[in-house]
């Protein structure tokens, strides 16, 4: 935090794959932002610079569904939903991309308010 100011920098080594861990720390990361006293703006960055989120850790995908399940409850256990909680959350969101985004990642910046893009090596893909 740095003021109202929440910076939230992907770090999923090797490569920045949506898994269990991340969706888990998205989720308790909408949790906070949504109170009252939350942070005001959220800005997303990866720690990695070639990769910002490639797509999803596909070898986890019952994993990271439970995950998600605890911001929306099991009717609604998908990255979509928590999408679409993080496009709703009372916070700016802005996503400073630099390196590849594909599929999942592509989406998820796609929820946020605000995209900032590296002419150097940002890569957007949507299968």
């Amino acid at each position: 935090m740095d003021g109202n100011v929440l910076f939230a920098t992907f770090n999923a080594p090797p490569i920045n794959l949506i898994g269990p861990e991340v969706v888990r720390d998205l989720v308790g990361l909408l949790k906070e932002v949504s109170q009252p006293t939350g942070a005001r703006v959220v800005v997303f960055d990866s720690a990695d610079p070639d990769f910002f989120l490639p797509h999803v850790d596909l070898t986890k995908v019952p994993a990271y569904t439970a995950e998600a399940a605890m911001a929306g409850g099991l009717g609604d256990a998908s990255l979509g939903m928590l999408f679409r909680k993080l496009s709703e959350i009372p916070a700016v969101t802005i996503a400073k991309l630099r390196g590849r985004a594909r599929g999942a990642g592509s989406e998820f910046l796609l929820a946020c308010d605000m995209r900032f893009a590296s002419r150097e090596n940002a890569v957007l893909g949507q299968p």
